[in-house]
């Protein structure tokens, strides 16, 4: 009865999603990738506009990594963008360039988990197998009054064999369309619309707005991250990125010299996992010989390299101040 409901309730009310209306399996793959920890309005316009640069496994494949990273700038999270291009490459060099209807084989991508697996095998092939996101896991956790914190192996565990038990026989597609949905529209983070659920007469919790428990938060850390402006002839000094957090991606160097003794031209924070990041940006010098890792970038380049969010947030706002002269 519950599946019924669910199901009746997404035909009437699901949205009209751009990934919802095609089968194709790599179109499905990509916007799995952009929807990891990405809100659905922020990824519409990057899965249109990827989609028209990359439209198959073979051209993404081939792309080299800078242009892959330059088309996915302003996502966010650059390790799913090198995953999905490695996706990309696994699915030519092992499959021919068709994505098999298996999960297993699925499963065996780079950057491909347990969730994301599911939800391709799922929405592409129409597999009933289970998937818990962030919606799923809410409605699940009110509808059993699961008092388990659900970032833990057991409560982890008790959403996946829920799920499990929820399936149908067939037609995964729809029904895990639905669940996703109802927690997306309707079995929301804050504020629960009870009355508008269509399986609320299946709803165990008796404070739905409570639920679902995790554990404590890690404390926010405060980091500081100094950098040098350096303009020579209309072009800014910029560094590549060789570590995990933004392997690839272009930033303003480190600033060398104590700050103390330099004009500070911008601060700005951001987030980072469990961590506050100050960016401050002062005016510094260029040396006679810049590093291996830096290049110099016309300022009306600036647009076409691939930078790390903060840092070409940073670099806009000082070069729309008109502040700024050469050193």
């Amino acid at each position: 009865m519950l599946r019924q409901q669910l199901t009746r309730w997404f035909r009437a009310h699901g949205r009209d999603l751009p990934w919802r209306r095609t089968r194709d399996p790599y179109a499905i793959m990509v916007s799995e990738f952009m929807l990891q920890q990405t809100q659905v309005v922020t990824v519409l316009d990057f899965y249109a506009r990827w989609l028209l640069r990359f439209p198959d496994f073979q051209t993404l494949a081939a792309a080299s990594e800078a242009n892959v990273l330059h088309v996915w700038q302003g996502l966010g999270y650059y390790s799913r963008a090198r995953n999905l291009h490695r996706a990309a490459q696994h699915v030519m060099e092992r499959h021919g360039g068709t994505l098999p209807d298996d999960l297993a084989a699925i499963a065996a991508l780079p950057g491909v988990g347990r969730y994301t697996a599911g939800a391709i095998a799922s929405f592409a092939f129409d597999r009933a197998t289970p998937i818990i996101d962030a919606n799923i896991a809410r409605v699940l956790a009110r509808l059993l009054d699961l008092r388990e914190p659900i970032d833990t192996a057991r409560g982890s565990a008790i959403l996946w064999e829920t799920a499990a038990a929820l399936l149908p026989i067939r037609g995964g597609r729809l029904h895990n369309s639905a669940l996703m949905e109802l927690g997306a529209l309707v079995c929301t983070p804050r504020t629960p619309m009870c009355p508008q659920c269509p399986v609320r007469a299946h709803c165990r919790a008796e404070n739905p707005a409570a639920l679902p428990l995790k554990k404590p938060r890690r404390k926010t850390i405060a980091l500081a991250e100094d950098c040098a402006w350096v303009m020579r002839d209309r072009r800014l000094l910029l560094a590549q990125q060789t570590g995990p957090r933004w392997r690839g991606l272009w930033k303003l160097p480190a600033l060398m010299a104590p700050a103390r003794a330099a004009k500070l031209l911008l601060a700005l924070d951001y987030p980072f996992t469990h961590h506050r990041v100050t960016l401050s940006v002062f005016v510094a010098a260029a040396s006679k010989k810049i590093a291996p890792h830096q290049r110099w970038v016309a300022v009306g380049a600036i647009e076409t390299i691939a930078l790390a969010a903060p840092h070409k947030r940073a670099i806009l706002r000082i070069l729309a101040t008109a502040r700024v002269a050469p050193i």
